[in-house]
């Protein structure tokens, strides 16, 4: 449309909602000084990996070559290794068949300056072996959904999802070189004599830190700490960052929830763990991943079943009090691509971000399909996208 039709249709649509509120709709998104953002897509960037059909690799599940990146490749964790992002990426192997039936393994690209991809390594990194742990938590589901923290002495940590098929594991990794991993098995399988070895959990977010310029595993109270969940944001705590405890409530029965859904908000549905929280001057960031409910519970303003990306705060003294939560998510699917692949409703899901040259480097998951990237400059801080922006380009969709 040319600009007149959509100032026509602008303030068409502000007069069936009302400027006055319109304008509290704009204030309610502006982000607050402790958030992050404002993220921008790079112009000519995204999609930044997309599935491939020529590469094969010998399963040793299978016994036989599978084209494992052919269907969708998304929901990326990424580091920095010798001065390049590394973003580790869920490939699935099967476009035949449905959701949660294809094999996952975890691909590898790395990047000199993050918008491009440096090298593609054609086979994966992780994957569903021979191994015992495979054999009981990965076959034939693998390995979804990783997000990745490094010590200050170079030790990789991957927190990602064994899917046996039955019963999704929040599982732990670790390499010194991103390409051999040992793998140790269920997140909280020795944690109160076993008692959650084999909860339905997902979505590990390890704290960090920015120390002397590097994003490094950080210390809570003297701990690992690792925010974690999916219909929920709960916690653990580790002394080695292998063998996590889950943090439970004050009569030691269930687990602590610390933040839920929210009726009639962005995250209705569905909470889930977004990248490694950071430390900060104003407390724990952690940025996690929001699913619009449908009906009464929906959030009315974005489309149901939508995953956009919200920010919480907790406290550093108290990393399981919340200090603030945005009501609007910073970082919701606006590109096609974004709104296609496997959930057309839109999703963008962030699983990976870096402090690189300065900024911030935010990777996700476009519609359970592509990744993308966006970037944040905190000397050029600005405000999320206005809502005003966004109904006027659903409208004029």
């Amino acid at each position: 449309m040319k600009n007149k039709k959509q100032k026509i249709l602008l303030f068409a649509i502000l007069g069936l909602v009302g400027f006055s509120s319109m304008q509290e709709t704009i204030a309610q998104n502006k982000l607050p000084e402790w958030a992050f953002g404002g993220f921008v897509r790079p112009k000519g960037v995204n999609p930044l990996i997309e599935p491939i059909q020529e590469t094969t690799f010998d399963c040793p599940m299978r016994e036989a070559l599978v084209k494992w990146e052919c269907a969708d490749t998304f929901n990326p964790a990424a580091t920095v290794k010798k001065g390049k992002i590394c973003i580790l990426y869920r490939a699935e192997d099967n476009p035949n068949v449905g959701i949660g039936k294809r094999t996952s393994r975890i691909g590898l690209v790395e990047s000199k300056d993050g918008t491009s991809v440096t090298k593609r390594y054609n086979i994966p990194v992780l994957y569903p072996d021979h191994s015992d742990i495979s054999k009981t938590y990965e076959w034939k589901g693998g390995c979804e959904d990783p997000r990745i923290a490094v010590t200050e002495d170079g030790l990789y940590v991957m927190a990602y999802t064994a899917w046996n098929n039955q019963t999704p594991r929040l599982s732990i990794a670790t390499s010194r070189d991103l390409l051999t991993w040992e793998k140790h098995g269920p997140a909280f399988a020795k944690a109160y004599e076993g008692r959650f070895k084999d909860l339905a959990c997902k979505s590990g977010s390890i704290v960090t830190e920015v120390k002397n310029g590097r994003q490094v595993i950080a210390k809570v109270n003297g701990k690992y700490l690792m925010y974690w969940g999916e219909w929920y944001v709960a916690a653990a705590t580790s002394e080695d960052l292998i063998n996590w405890e889950p943090v439970l409530d004050q009569e030691k029965d269930k687990l602590l929830k610390l933040i839920t859904p929210r009726d009639g908000y962005f995250d209705s549905n569905l909470t889930e763990c977004g990248p490694p929280a950071v430390v900060t001057d104003k407390g724990i960031l952690l940025l996690y991943n929001g699913k619009n409910a449908e009906g009464d519970k929906q959030d009315k303003r974005f489309a149901a079943r939508t995953y956009s990306a919200g920010q919480v705060l907790f406290d550093k003294v108290n990393p399981f009090k919340v200090l603030d939560r945005l009501d609007v998510p910073f970082f919701r699917p606006m590109a096609d691509f974004e709104k296609s692949g496997q959930y057309v409703s839109g999703t963008v899901f962030i699983e990976g971000l870096v402090f690189f040259k300065k900024k911030w480097y935010l990777y996700y998951g476009c519609a359970d399909s592509k990744v993308g990237v966006a970037i944040y400059d905190p000397a050029k801080k600005t405000d999320g996208d206005p809502l005003t922006t966004f109904i006027a380009k659903r409208v004029l969709q």
